[in-house]
């Protein structure tokens, strides 16, 4: 069936192909990307807060870069500037947030581009198959059969499907994975108030 699919789809289906290839591409690659970033942050900020009421900087660091993820960056940033003042190591919190989440969000913007051309090019292909129907009614007169026409019927609805089949599923794996990355960046929330409170509640912030 496939094969039936590729010929008397048109040439929108052939450009659909690798569009959709694409998005799958950037969504496992987005996937793995927020699977590494997202972490125990509460049992990372009970690590760090043990060895900072100790004293031990140094390991509390070194807990810091063995963890993957802007969490782990964002406490490692307030633990470098906490010689700084607390308003200090605010404001480099909220500028390693702003470096973090762009990061965070690279390339959704090209999945939700798919997913919004994605039906407006089966909409084409839908076009063009209404013209080669009318193109081969003109050509073949008042004898024109159904079985001239079916290429043009064809194209116009396998056009229509294909788009919709690669917006659909392009559409859902873009809404979840802008869940993925609100639910980082809360945690990165999270553990930018929690930091502070770590460093400024014993000795680990004087």
């Amino acid at each position: 069936m496939l094969p039936t699919l590729l010929t008397n789809g048109g040439p929108v289906v052939w450009l659909l192909i690798p569009i959709s290839s694409v998005a799958l591409v950037v969504f496992i690659e987005r996937l793995l990307h927020c699977h590494r970033a997202q972490i125990n942050s509460a049992e990372f900020l009970n690590g760090v807060r043990t060895v900072l009421r100790r004293e031990n900087v140094v390991e509390a660091i070194s807990i810091c870069d063995a963890t993957p993820g802007p969490v782990a960056r964002l406490v490692k940033t307030a633990i470098l500037a906490r010689e700084q003042g607390r308003e200090q190591v605010r404001e480099s919190l909220d500028d390693a947030g702003l470096v973090e989440v762009p990061r965070l969000e690279a390339r959704l913007d090209l999945l939700a581009t798919i997913a919004q051309i994605a039906p407006m090019l089966g909409l084409l292909g839908t076009v063009l198959g209404l013209i080669r129907i009318f193109m081969d009614m003109e050509a073949a007169g008042q004898y024109a059969h159904f079985n001239q026409l079916a290429k043009g019927v064809w194209m116009a609805l396998i056009s229509a499907g294909a788009g919709l089949a690669v917006a659909i599923p392009t559409q859902a794996a873009h809404n979840y994975l802008v869940n993925r990355v609100n639910l980082i960046v809360l945690d990165m929330e999270r553990a930018s108030n929690e930091i502070l409170r770590i460093l400024w509640e014993g000795n680990g912030g004087r």
